[in-house]
């Protein structure tokens, strides 16, 4: 039985989506671009909130392609058969607006490669029609990541692979319980409480910067700078949380974690407790195994703080994110 307590997840998401991979027939050429293995990965867990820029902007569908230009005056999003077509302004102010618009959002995930939606790698042109780099942006994913800076976003392309996936949803989650627990209503107690939840979430994949965190809550501001401490705060957890956790960090976790159970558990269970750390670290078993077994036992024997951390259950379990990193 996993723990159960007010950091466990259990409410549904609300996610933005490029409405082409929810099967809406809203690309340049009239088809769609379903994803459905990122549905079917949804659709127990998230309320989706499909959008098309490039349709929320006027363009029709079917319609002429857009790319991204580099000209004397910036990179442009003009049509790829008629240059004088020139949506730049548009699906910057479509994305800034509709990102304002759209505070409800825990995540948002992207059509990869899109002169719109692409949030990296995207392609872009020289004016005389060769490609100048892979560098570029979709304009509305830079809108949004303008107008939502601490808005989790992932390209669906890359949420085949099972170590983004889960960091995705780690910061979806972390996201949620941010503004139900400490956004909605600021204040130095709610702040303490929730670092308290994710210090080894937050060691897991940065150990310096769990300490810098801890130590920025520790200076106790005045009324009228708790809610400037509470967004340095928060910035600095969900770009901590942007770096995905490696094996090394995972096991460091995990014997700290041991620590709560010193002298609570008998000698045969902490060396299979052990076991299924080091087999995890060895890379011969997966995250789920070693992180199960330390959620059994302190559910039984450990603190109520260390029962509370978002470390050991950050996701739903049903999603079975652990089970293949």
């Amino acid at each position: 039985m996993p723990i159960l307590n007010k950091t466990t997840p259990t409410k549904r998401l609300t996610l933005g989506i490029s409405a082409c991979l929810t099967g809406q027939k809203v690309r340049y050429n009239g088809a769609h671009k379903r994803a459905g293995f990122c549905l079917r990965l949804l659709d127990s867990i998230a309320e989706l909130k499909p959008v098309c820029p490039e349709v929320g902007i006027g363009l029709g569908t079917p319609r002429q392609p857009i790319r991204l230009v580099a000209t004397d005056r910036g990179v442009r999003a003009r049509g790829s058969d008629d240059a004088s077509l020139d949506v730049t302004e548009q699906l910057t102010e479509f994305g800034q607006r509709w990102g304002g618009a759209h505070d409800e959002l825990d995540g948002f995930i992207l059509t990869q490669k899109s002169p719109s939606c692409g949030m990296e790698r995207v392609k872009i042109y020289r004016e005389n029609g060769y490609p100048a780099s892979h560098d570029g942006t979709g304009l509305f994913a830079a809108a949004l990541r303008q107008a939502q800076p601490l808005l989790p976003i992932e390209e669906e392309g890359r949420l085949h692979d099972a170590r983004l996936r889960e960091n995705f949803f780690t910061r979806c989650y972390t996201y949620r319980a941010w503004r139900d627990q400490v956004g909605a209503r600021p204040s130095h107690k709610a702040l303490v409480a929730f670092h308290s939840q994710c210090k080894y979430l937050l060691m897991a994949h940065d150990p310096r910067a769990c300490t810098e965190l801890g130590r920025l809550i520790a200076q106790r501001p005045d009324d009228g700078q708790i809610e400037a401490l509470c967004q340095r705060y928060i910035s600095r957890c969900m770009q901590v949380l942007t770096k995905v956790a490696t094996r090394r960090g995972h096991t460091n976790t995990l014997l700290h974690l041991l620590g709560y159970l010193k002298g609570k558990l008998s000698q045969g269970e902490r060396d299979e407790l052990l076991e299924g750390i080091h087999g995890y670290h060895q890379g011969h078993l997966p995250l789920v195994v070693p992180l199960r077994m330390m959620r059994h036992y302190l559910r039984l024997r450990g603190s109520r703080y260390v029962q509370q951390q978002r470390y050991l259950q950050p996701h739903p379990e049903n999603l079975g994110l652990h089970n293949a990193i």
